[in-house]
């Protein structure tokens, strides 16, 4: 695979799955995450930025020396995000919810805009969203509403750069560091979907990263077929022809 492609969040879960994959069919991989994956820092078509994404001036610097030498990137994948604390919406502070804002949204925003205003021609733009972004589950606070601004800013940027293919797609439910968390919590029937993961956790029902990874690769070549700016599951573009 000739194709540059940029990654956020690669130091684990789904972002480290689809770099390594990405590397494997001989993809250059350009990754930022706030943690080095030492494993592929050992492999010559990866190079990294350690880089704390809600630091938004830093985030700005490390990419231009990330992707100096590169005029194209075919994809961008937009994966870096965290959950946010399990809780009733009364009992979270703006403060809590402004810090999973910037990760989830506004870092994404400052990779793009820094990679238009660099002049680097992108292909395509692929953000992993959540399907939490459409259902209001008790507790998913910051981390829904985040993902659900998430999808519409992808939709904004896909009605002023036609020439970029904009996605939002939901991977499912992944067995990541955000099931750590979710495993660690105490029981509280507030809130159910806490306790359906925990069931799903260790079953097919929640694969690991490096078993979606190639499944999601299909479904991003997928999404080009999809209008630009849309938001869909993975598992419904695998079932599309």
């Amino acid at each position: 695979m000739d194709a540059n492609i940029l990654i956020t969040g690669t130091s684990s879960g789904i972002g480290h799955a689809l770099a390594r994959a990405y590397l494997e069919e001989g993809a250059r991989v350009f990754g930022m995450s706030r943690r080095s994956p030492d494993d592929l820092l050992a492999v010559p078509h990866y190079r990294h930025a350690s880089i704390d994404l809600a630091d938004f001036e830093s985030t700005r610097t490390v990419l231009r020396t990330l992707v100096n030498d590169v005029e194209d990137l075919h994809l961008v994948i937009l994966n870096a995000a965290v959950i946010g604390r399990i809780a009733d919406i009364a009992e979270t502070s703006v403060l809590e919810m402004k810090q999973t804002m910037e990760i989830n949204v506004w870092s994404t925003k400052v990779v793009l805009d820094e990679l238009y205003k660099l002049g680097r021609k992108v292909h395509q733009v692929v953000a992993i969203s959540s399907g939490a972004a459409v259902s209001a589950q008790r507790g998913w606070n910051a981390y829904s509403i985040s993902k659900a601004a998430l999808n519409m800013l992808i939709g904004l940027y896909a009605a002023e750069r036609p020439e970029t293919h904009f996605s939002a797609i939901a991977p499912g439910i992944v067995d990541t560091r955000m099931q750590e968390y979710i495993s660690s919590m105490p029981d509280d029937p507030r809130y159910a979907s806490v306790a359906m993961l925990r069931k799903a956790r260790g079953t097919p029902m929640m694969p690991q990263p490096d078993a979606v990874a190639e499944p999601l690769m299909l479904a991003f070549q997928k999404a080009l077929k999809e209008p630009s700016g849309t938001f869909a599951d993975f598992g419904t573009l695998l079932r599309k022809r």
